[in-house]
């Protein structure tokens, strides 16, 4: 529709690869972006039947040029590395090295994943990496599961060769809205602004004093978890990405009164964070009913600052969940590429192995195991009543028509 910007236009980029060029002048592609986002395939290539049906055959004629022609994995070195002007730009040397880049979650995969367990009792420490799962989780939130061979996982985007670390597939899960959800409840709810009085006043932040308030409420010998007994959510309120792959389910909310206090929000916002969390549960069945066997969360990202939706995620899943030392694991994946590029290691694990950190392991608690199995199967009920719902009220009645 904008023929003259389409002629104008000598290349196309996904971010990372802008952002390469710009540092290094250099055209070459990152296989993650143009394999996970732009339908590349590492064996077979562009597909020109694909461009020539959605009306962009010029692409092919050119020769794919303005997409791509030359491409290398992840942390491999971009020829010349920094140019002068980007060298001044950033005050480092020119020809420093610069790596084929990562999408911002794959960056964040590779800079929490290769985490040290080493005498922490997880069974994963004399496991593969394939039985690591690394959630990064922000406005939506990615699940990144690796594989040495390619699983098909229904709904999970992948599997994608080499796209993360050589050699292995991924399979990408994720969940559209999360902390935008958990945003839209909390400052969408009657008593939000009262809340944001009290919180500001005992000079705490929205979520910290929604956290406190949760354990605080608590019956004596009662789990915080269990508060929400009575009140269910369905999180799908942006679609369900994974493992349904449908855009048109809603989110849903079962068990509301008419409370306006805070109290009920912090119901609510618990209902939230829990729902997120059987999500991932659901996510993580279907990739194991594929062939992946997980046995450890990495999480990195905003959310997982919040300790109430690391403890829900751990106690939902059954898991232990693994936390960075270094709360931005996308930084650190980003500059594990560059020391990959640099040749400061031999290779990407290499490179996780020295720069990669554990900060600290949340453990599923046993007391709420049966809580967040009854609270699992009504979430998927939840998921089979919406769609019985949407059944009941596409179906035509004769009766009433005529």
């Amino acid at each position: 529709n904008l023929p003259d910007s389409w002629k104008k236009a000598r290349h196309f980029f996904d971010l990372p690869d802008f952002l390469t060029w710009k540092a290094t002048g250099s055209l070459t592609r990152s296989l993650c972006c143009v394999v996970c986002k732009w339908t590349y395939n590492v064996d077979s290539g562009w597909d020109q039947s694909f461009w020539d049906e959605i009306g962009l055959s010029d692409i092919c004629q050119e020769g794919y040029s303005r997409i791509g022609v030359d491409f290398l994995g992840p942390g491999q070195p971009l020829s010349g590395g920094l140019t002068m002007h980007a060298a001044d730009e950033l005050g480092l040397h020119p020809g420093t090295a610069v790596g084929a880049a990562l999408i911002d979650a794959h960056a964040g995969t590779i800079g929490v994943i290769g985490g040290d367990v080493t005498g922490l009792g997880l069974a994963c420490e004399s496991q593969p990496i394939t039985a690591r799962l690394s959630m990064i989780g922000g406005t939506s939130t990615c699940h990144m599961a690796l594989s040495d061979k390619a699983l098909f996982v229904g709904g999970v985007w992948g599997p994608y060769y080499s796209v993360v670390l050589p050699g292995l597939w991924l399979n990408e899960g994720g969940q559209s809205a999360t902390g935008s959800l958990i945003e839209h409840i909390v400052t969408g709810h009657p008593a939000y602004n009262e809340l944001k009085k009290i919180a500001d006043a005992s000079g705490q932040s929205t979520y910290e004093w929604l956290n406190r308030r949760v354990v605080s409420m608590a019956t004596e010998g009662a789990a915080p978890a269990t508060l929400t007994s009575d009140l269910h959510v369905c999180p799908d309120f942006h679609g369900n990405r994974s493992p349904l792959a449908d855009s048109s389910r809603k989110g849903m909310v079962i068990g509301l009164d008419l409370s306006h206090t805070c109290d009920s929000l912090v119901q609510l916002y618990l209902a939230t964070l829990q729902a997120l969390a059987l999500g991932t549960r659901h996510i993580l069945n279907a990739m194991t009913q594929s062939g992946h066997n997980v046995s450890a969360i990495f999480m990195c990202g905003g959310l997982s600052k919040n300790s109430l939706y690391v403890q829900a995620h751990a106690d939902a899943t059954g898991l232990p969940v693994v936390l960075p030392a270094e709360a931005e694991a996308v930084v650190v994946g980003a500059a594990i590429l560059g020391a990959c590029a640099s040749k400061d290691f031999t290779s990407m694990q290499e490179a996780m192995q020295h720069m990669v950190r554990v900060g600290k392991v949340i453990h599923p608690d046993p007391a709420v195991r049966s809580f967040y199995e009854r609270k699992y199967k009504v979430y998927m009920l939840m998921g089979r009543n919406q769609l019985e719902y949407r059944s009941l009220m596409s179906s035509t009645d004769h009766r009433a028509n005529s």
